[in-house]
């Protein structure tokens, strides 16, 4: 009896011991994120000006990020374009054709390790197998352009896209499945207008979260889309993107610069906080009609 007690005295204080560790890791965290949204917040919302959205950078000091922001759609919508069908497709197969076996498996398996790749080691890629092969047929002209931008956030999106659609199509009940295929549906019919719909709701939120995901890239950008001073719609272009033109007036000596820099990241910021909240809103509906 006596060492029942002991024993459960030594487990009950490696418990106390790990939830307070816990605890502390937990509001560690919480402080730092905080403490950085308050001064995104704070100087963010100093430096915002209207001027901000209507000028262009090349007025300097005091231009705006209009050019950056439509660079920044252009060049997310290109790449977000790109990896939401080919990592539904890829997603599907693995949940449908290639469940329990090692191919799906060892897929996976890359898949999770293209997920956890870093951003600039992909704007390398990218920049090798578009930028300079594109930059040997103009004659030595560098061909950085919103195409190679886009190509590069697609690749960073996609596994994110593929691991959610992979999750989302296994949550589906196997009763759906048997009950279809029991009815003399073909796979393809099952797959296309009836598991995708039932998993539709995670499967968008997974594409947002990687738009999400995708939308404060800086490094990859630099290698591939490059930047402009200037308005321009055309990705063939040199394309400015916002989290490059922060990184750009960071590093500028210039407090005017510094401001238009807080004020582009608060901006991210908030678009990035809107597009989790739209995820979040996507799922929590789905899981109120599914009840």
């Amino acid at each position: 009896m006596a060492g029942n007690s002991m024993l459960y005295s030594k487990r009950r204080i490696k418990n106390i011991i790990a939830l307070s560790l816990s605890v502390v890791a937990t509001l560690i965290g919480l402080v730092f994120l905080a403490w950085i949204l308050w001064e995104t917040l704070q100087q963010g919302i100093a430096a915002l000006k209207p001027q901000l959205f209507i000028k262009i950078t090349a007025y300097g000091e005091d231009g705006g990020l209009a050019n950056a922001m439509v660079g920044s759609f252009i060049i997310n919508l290109i790449g977000i374009l790109i990896a939401t069908p080919i990592g539904v497709l890829a997603g599907t197969w693995l949940a449908e054709y290639a469940n329990g076996t090692k191919l799906g498996e060892s897929i996976r398996f890359l898949n999770d390790i293209l997920l956890s790749a870093p951003s600039i080691v992909l704007g390398l890629f990218v920049y090798t197998i578009i930028v300079l092969p594109s930059t040997s047929l103009t004659n030595g002209s560098t061909t950085f352009s919103g195409w190679a931008g886009g190509v590069a956030l697609a690749l960073i999106a996609l596994p994110v896209i593929v691991r959610t659609s992979d999750e989302m199509l296994r949550l589906v009940p196997s009763t759906l499945r048997e009950a279809s295929l029991s009815l003399g549906i073909p796979q393809w019919k099952l797959t296309t207008q009836i598991l995708i719909r039932a998993a539709r709701s995670g499967i968008i939120t997974g594409v947002l979260l990687a738009l999400a995901r995708i939308s404060g890239e800086t490094a990859p950008l630099l290698f591939t889309a490059f930047g402009n001073n200037y308005m321009t719609f055309n990705p063939s272009d040199k394309m400015s993107s916002l989290p490059q033109m922060i990184y750009q007036y960071a590093n500028d000596p210039g407090e005017g610069l510094h401001a238009i820099a807080w004020a582009g990241a608060f901006v991210l910021t908030m678009f990035v906080l809107l597009l989790s909240l739209a995820s979040r809103l996507v799922l929590s509906r789905s899981k109120v009609s599914h009840d």
